[in-house]
C-alpha cells in the first residue's frame, strides 16, 4: 500500500496532484494547526499583470485548527471567486468546459475550512483522472505529533511506502520510518510547462499557480502535462 498524507489546500497547485497521484491511499490530515494567510485557505491565479490571490475570509482564532475554522460566508468570496476566474481565464479555450464544476463547488453549503478544501483538491482530482482512496485523519484518533504520528497513520492503513514531497525532508524522522518498515519516496515536484493564457513569450510563464491554471489552459491533456507522457507515473526517488 503506498499513502500520502497532506494538509488539505484550497485548489492546490499542480505538485499536490503529483504526490496524489503516487498512491493508493491519500490521507487529508485536516485536524492540524490551521495557519492563517497560508495555501490553507487561499491560492494565486494567473492575470495580465502576473498573478492574483483567491482568498477565503475566515473567522480564525487561534489556536483552531483547520477543521475547526469557520468560514465568512456574509463576504460573498463565493461570486468574487468565480467572477476572478472569468476575468483571467474566459478566454481560454477550456473555460466553458469546466467553469460549471467550479460554480457548483462554489454552492456546496461548507461551513469549515477543510470542507471547501478538500472539496475542491476532490474536484481537480476528478478532472484529472487521479482517483486514490481518500481519508481524513478527524475521523480517526491517531496518536502522536510529527513523524510518530505519521508513522501511526501509515500503519493504520497498512502503507509501506510514504510519498513526501521535498519540503518534508527536514521535518521527517527518517529512523522512526525505518524501524517501522516503511519507506520514504520523495515525489518529483517539478511544475508542469505549458502554453499559458497572458504569457506573451516562455519567460513570462508564471508556474506553481493554482491547478485551476492548468486545467483551463490544458483542459482534457492536463493529466498529461502534469505526469508525463509514458506511464503516467513519474518515478520518485527514495529517501
Amino acid at each position: 500500500m503506498k499513502i500520502a498524507i497532506q494538509q488539505p489546500y484550497y485548489l492546490p497547485s499542480p505538485w499536490y496532484f503529483i504526490k496524489m497521484a503516487q498512491v493508493d491511499c491519500f490521507v487529508f490530515l485536516n485536524d492540524v494547526q490551521f495557519e492563517k494567510n497560508d495555501w490553507q485557505h487561499r491560492n494565486r491565479i494567473r492575470n495580465a499583470n502576473g498573478f492574483q490571490w483567491l482568498s477565503i475570509p475566515n473567522f480564525y482564532s487561534f489556536p483552531q485548527k483547520i477543521n475547526e475554522v469557520q468560514i465568512d460566508f456574509g463576504a460573498q468570496w463565493q461570486h468574487d471567486h468565480l467572477h476572478s476566474l472569468e476575468a483571467c481565464y474566459g478566454a481560454t479555450k477550456f473555460y466553458k468546459q469546466y467553469i460549471p464544476l467550479f460554480a457548483e463547488l462554489f454552492c456546496v453549503p461548507c461551513s469549515t475550512i477543510d470542507r471547501i478544501n478538500m472539496d475542491s483538491v476532490i474536484l481537480l482530482a476528478e478532472i484529472l483522472g487521479i482517483k486514490p482512496e481518500i481519508f481524513k485523519t478527524s475521523d480517526y484518533n491517531f496518536k502522536g505529533t510529527g513523524s510518530e504520528r505519521l508513522v501511526n497513520i501509515c500503519k493504520h492503513f497498512r502503507a509501506k511506502t510514504y510519498f513526501a514531497d521535498p519540503y518534508e525532508q527536514g521535518f521527517l524522522d527518517k529512523e522512526l520510518f525505518e524501524k517501522a518498515g516503511i519507506e520514504i519516496r520523495l515525489i518529483d515536484n517539478t511544475p508542469p510547462v505549458y502554453t499559458q493564457h497572458w504569457a506573451k513569450t516562455p519567460q513570462d510563464f508564471i508556474p506553481d499557480l493554482s491547478t485551476v491554471d492548468l486545467i483551463f489552459n490544458c483542459g482534457p491533456a492536463s493529466r498529461t502535462v502534469l505526469l508525463g507522457d509514458s506511464s503516467n507515473n513519474p518515478n520518485p526517488e527514495t529517501l
